[in-house]
């Protein structure tokens, strides 16, 4: 949706503002329905308030009916930054007449600069076109049918299960070429990439579910479903392999603000994974630490796995340690040294029959 994550966050947090379901949302559609048209800002800050002019003082509690009267009049209605209150109606904004827009009309032309100036939210309803804008700061969006939205995120969810399905395929190939100690940097290069791939639609179907209020209740529990522990096991992949000096959190950080183009260089990601060289860097040997594996045992906490991957070192040194050896760690008894190997044992079973059956 956005190359920008700020921007994509801000926009959610404006969506949902104005998502079907809140009474601003409610107003809105009054308005619409009527066709007057209205310019709505929300904040009460001093930048606003210096670039307003006239109107009338009204701080009463906030109502659609309310907004949807008021908007009758010509100015510009301001609301208190939680939507709660009515601050004051028919105002008129004049904004810095300097700050580029790319608006026709006044309404709009106006709500862009006023949002620009005071980083409010600004929201203009054309009288003509039965079109919701919303401008903050330098990001403008016209809000959608409903049914237009669900539409997309359906659309998006299949695009979704399909990425999810090939993601599935690839971590369980790589789970089996750990044990067997056969990982190239390929093959955890193309687990990070199809992992990432996957949560940039999960966050596009983010924005559509806040968008669309109380109507995304489905579309949400259809995403939740989907995604389960992709975000986490995404997390351990980087810890597991990764070279740089810097902490994994900061090497996700760095694979989110890659653009689509460079997602799909296999080169870039090894450099942004610590690894440097050739294109044959990519068939060379990986040794995981084996944090991702160990967290898939029942019962073992996020502390002791991290214990266990300093003490050993690579999953092998882990996989060939005895019981008396996984004793020695802080934190395992005999029980659960016994439960460790069991729980591997058992993975390496299920991943091999996966793998090969």
């Amino acid at each position: 949706m956005f190359a920008d994550k700020r921007k994509e966050q801000i926009l959610i947090k404006v969506l949902e503002t104005v998502a079907p379901g809140t009474k601003l949302r409610l107003g809105l559609e009054h308005i619409i329905s009527a066709k007057t048209g209205a310019l709505i800002v929300v904040g009460d800050t001093e930048s606003i308030m210096s670039i307003a002019n006239g109107g009338f003082h009204l701080d009463c509690e906030f109502s659609s009916q309310k907004l949807f009267e008021l908007a009758k009049m010509d100015g510009a209605i301001i609301l208190d930054r939680d939507v709660r209150r009515i601050l004051y109606a028919n105002v008129h904004l004049v904004p810095d007449s300097l700050l580029p827009t790319d608006e026709t009309g006044m309404r709009h032309r106006t709500a862009e600069r006023v949002a620009k100036q005071t980083k409010a939210l600004v929201i203009s309803i054309s009288q003509k076109r039965d079109v919701v804008s919303l401008y903050i700061d330098d990001i403008k969006y016209s809000l959608e049918d409903i049914r237009i939205i669900l539409t997309k995120a359906n659309q998006a969810l299949q695009t979704l299960e399909k990425y999810k399905l090939r993601l599935d395929q690839v971590s369980s190939n790589l789970n089996a070429l750990e044990f067997e100690d056969l990982v190239t940097l390929i093959d955890v290069i193309t687990v990070i990439q199809r992992s990432e791939m996957v949560e940039r639609i999960a966050n596009e179907i983010g924005v559509y579910i806040s968008e669309l209020g109380v109507d995304g209740r489905l579309i949400r529990m259809q995403l939740d479903e989907l995604m389960g522990n992709v975000v986490e096991d995404s997390l351990l992949v980087i810890k597991d392999y990764h070279i740089q000096e810097v902490s994994a959190e900061e090497v996700k950080r760095q694979l989110s603000d890659l653009s689509s183009e460079n997602l799909l260089d296999f080169m870039e990601i090894a450099r942004i994974l610590g690894y440097e060289g050739t294109v044959d860097i990519l068939d060379s040997p990986a040794h995981p630490g084996g944090c991702r594996l160990l967290r898939k045992i029942p019962r073992l906490p996020a502390s002791v796995v991290d214990k266990i991957v300093e003490r050993f070192g690579t999953l092998q040194h882990v996989l060939q340690a005895n019981i008396e050896e996984l004793d020695d760690v802080d934190g395992i008894g005999e029980v659960r040294a016994k439960a460790i190997q069991d729980g591997l044992k058992r993975l390496k079973e299920y991943n091999l029959l996966e793998r090969y059956v």
